[in-house]
């Protein structure tokens, strides 16, 4: 495996991270725009990424390979979580 293959294996690991992220990130700030006005939309983006990015790599050490449903469900609840904390920390 070359450097561009291995660079491709790393991108579409991350790349749900980074999607999911991403997305939520946006969806977050268009959703709750007056809570999450003082919060800078790169700060909740990157805690997102973050966190998706953790819960993936925790997935593949728990069951040994990628693209379990589990470790997806755990990239939502991840990513989620560290939107709350970075937000205003209450419930809609």
């Amino acid at each position: 495996m070359g450097p561009i293959d291995a660079l491709w294996h790393v991108l579409n690991f991350f790349g749900p991270a980074i999607g999911v992220g991403l997305i939520a990130s946006g969806l977050c700030k268009l959703l709750w725009w007056r809570s999450l006005k003082a919060v800078a939309f790169r700060r909740l983006a990157a805690w997102a990424v973050a966190a998706g990015a953790a819960a993936l790599v925790g997935g593949l050490v728990a069951f040994g390979r990628d693209g379990r449903m589990a470790t997806y469900g755990l990239l939502c609840i991840a990513t989620a979580l560290a939107l709350w904390w970075q937000g205003p920390r209450k419930l809609p």
